[in-house]
């Protein structure tokens, strides 16, 4: 087998590599060696719990409604209104599954929060469609044309409107979400219609609960809904009204736009005096805005490309959409918003003996501060790193990088797809046998791999790991786009664990009809 010393590229010139990107970053010396820094004491619920907490959330409505008296009705009318109280309820819990409240997602990460919140998504349209069929079921099966006759009166009746508003809402939701990438509009219009849309479905499906629901009418569960409508109402505020006066009391200011590579600009960005110090993890991320555009509809999620050791932050970005395209022509100065810290792509949540770090394209920006901070940090734990473009042009701090082995027990392992003028390092992808290279002399069940890229490629590599003998819970990743394709082996586990979430629901409204 040929050895990773090989496959080394020298820290010279790099075809396409603009003069700037090969300063490497440096620390204040004062800072080097302190301890790390951490992060407020923030409540966070781990997996387990929060899938014990949402049954019983979404599951209360049944049980304020076991043993109400109410006119007699079928098996299939009390599925049907256990349907409508589980998914009414689950649909309102979707306002605290986005990624933004670090005691529900502070221990998941972004990637599996984000993948659970389209996943209940799902279900609760599911729940909320056969809501009104189920009602009639039983009345279509004795007399097809009566039963029609009164799906259409639940259809169009003025009384029972806000629930079919509600239910078009939710499906225009859905639909615009799952077609986001293909329709005309830029992303902030997306997000406003998604927020718009989540309001107008929660609220009409509360006044509907409370106007004709048999069992919401009156009673605790008549509160319930009220209260969980003032909830929402809450969190809405918390969203887009706290966190906007945030952005404006804790102003930050960019410092300077540094090109590193091809269409990729890497922003330094400080606190005003009044600011107070952001505490972070390397690898996590925040969500910014800029300009007079400083408010949370506005803004977008980037990993931070830097070291706690050092004051302020940085971010890797490249020019890819709506706000980034122009992302390397904002002038030094301009007011920033920052929001965060969050997510759990960070060394600190693993005890682990290695640490192999593997990017492809600008998954390098989270990988550059855990990097950094190791350097800084002078950690003595070996360190892996691999770093996949599609083009050598697409390649940034490569020399940043080879100078931190002055401080670190690193090996490095640079791919390109396609060759370029005096490219030094490998031509093709990160496979099998290029993994099992890195992974030489390491002790396989005490190293964590840190995965940041697109998704077909952090899906290749991660199934590739595990085959390498990687434990899972030592294989974390972040994707930066969720555009669908084959899903990993880590992602199909996950998700039998969101069905078992749907299927404590589903076993709940069984029990619910059964004893209602």
């Amino acid at each position: 087998m040929t050895s990773i010393k090989a496959y080394w590229p020298t820290p010279l010139d790099y075809a396409g590599i603009s003069p700037v990107m090969l300063e490497p970053m440096t620390f204040p010396e004062t800072e080097i060696g302190k301890e790390k820094p951490t992060r407020g004491a923030h409540f966070r619920l781990p997996g387990m719990a929060l899938a014990f907490v949402y049954i019983a959330f979404c599951g209360a409505a049944l049980m304020l409604a076991v043993g109400r008296a109410v006119a007699p009705f079928d098996a299939w009318e009390k599925a049907a209104a256990a349907l409508g109280l589980v998914g009414l309820a689950a649909m309102a819990v979707q306002f605290v599954t986005s990624g933004r409240f670090e005691a529900v997602s502070g221990r998941l990460g972004i990637d599996k929060i984000m993948a659970f919140h389209k996943q209940a998504a799902v279900w609760v349209l599911l729940a909320l469609v056969l809501h009104p069929f189920l009602y009639v079921l039983p009345t279509w099966l004795e007399n097809p044309a009566l039963g029609t006759e009164r799906l259409v009166a639940y259809l169009t009746l003025p009384h029972y409107r806000s629930g079919l508003v509600a239910l078009g809402a939710l499906l225009l939701l859905i639909v615009s979400s799952i077609l986001r990438d293909r329709l005309p509009w830029p992303y902030e219009a997306w997000r406003l219609s998604h927020v718009l849309l989540a309001l107008v479905a929660v609220v009409g499906g509360l006044h509907h609960a409370v106007s004709v629901g048999r069992f919401s009418m009156h009673g605790l569960l008549n509160a319930y809904w009220l209260a969980l409508g003032v909830a929402v109402i809450v969190i809405i505020l918390i969203l887009h009204g706290w966190r906007w006066w945030k952005l404006h009391r804790h102003p930050w200011r960019l410092a300077s736009v540094t090109k590193r590579a091809d269409r990729m600009w890497e922003l330094d960005i400080q606190p005003e005096p009044k600011t107070p110090p952001r505490r972070y993890h390397a690898g996590q991320f925040v969500w910014m805005t800029e300009g007079s555009r400083r408010a949370p509809i506005f803004d977008h999620p980037f990993s931070i490309a830097d070291s706690p050791q050092r004051p302020g932050l940085s971010l890797i970005i490249k020019e890819a959409g709506d706000f980034t395209r122009t992302i390397g022509s904002i002038p030094p100065g301009t007011p920033i918003g920052i929001d965060g810290p969050y997510g759990e792509f960070t060394l600190e949540s693993h005890d682990c003996d290695a640490v192999l770090l593997l990017a492809g394209g600008v998954g390098i920006a989270p990988i550059m501060g855990l990097l950094r901070d190791m350097h800084a940090r002078a950690d003595s734990r070996p360190v892996r790193l691999a770093y996949a473009a599609g083009i050598p042009e697409n390649f940034a701090c490569l020399n940043e990088i080879e100078a931190t082995k002055s401080g670190l027990d690193l090996r490095t392992m640079y791919l390109s797809e396609e060759d370029g003028p005096d490219w030094q390092g490998l031509i093709g992808r990160l496979d099998r046998d290029r993994l099992g290279e890195l992974l030489e002399g390491l002790d396989r069940q005490r190293t964590v791999a840190l995965i940041c890229g697109p998704g077909p490629m952090v899906t290749a590599v991660s199934d590739t790991l595990l085959d390498l003998g990687l434990p899972m819970a030592n294989i974390v990743y972040e994707r930066f786009d969720y555009g669908g394709g084959a899903a990993s082996r880590q992602d199909r586990r996950r998700t039998l664990g969101f069905l078992s979430i749907g299927a404590g629901l589903a076993a709940a409204t069984l029990l619910f009809v059964a004893a209602a």
